[in-house]
């Protein structure tokens, strides 16, 4: 069954996403990924979780965490 796994990563330039898309493609079992430069998201589709992705990130020398979305969820 697939996963999707939704990452804040630093997307400072075209080098840096370069290195991300290198290290992605990498990963077995991943069936889509998607990198959204205005949000700085990351998001992998596949047989894969996200401890997993974030390691192969932090191995390349950047940072990721768990996306959060904006706000808080708690409506009026």
């Amino acid at each position: 069954m697939a996963n999707v796994v939704e990452l804040k990563v630093g997307l400072h330039c075209d080098e840096c996403i370069k290195k991300i898309l290198k290290a992605i493609k990498k990963i077995q079992d991943i069936e889509t990924y998607d990198i959204d430069t205005q949000l700085n998201k990351v998001t992998v589709t596949g047989n894969v979780s996200s401890e997993e992705v974030i390691r192969v990130i932090h191995k390349i020398g950047k940072t990721a965490t768990t996306w959060e979305p904006e706000g808080d969820g708690v409506t009026c």
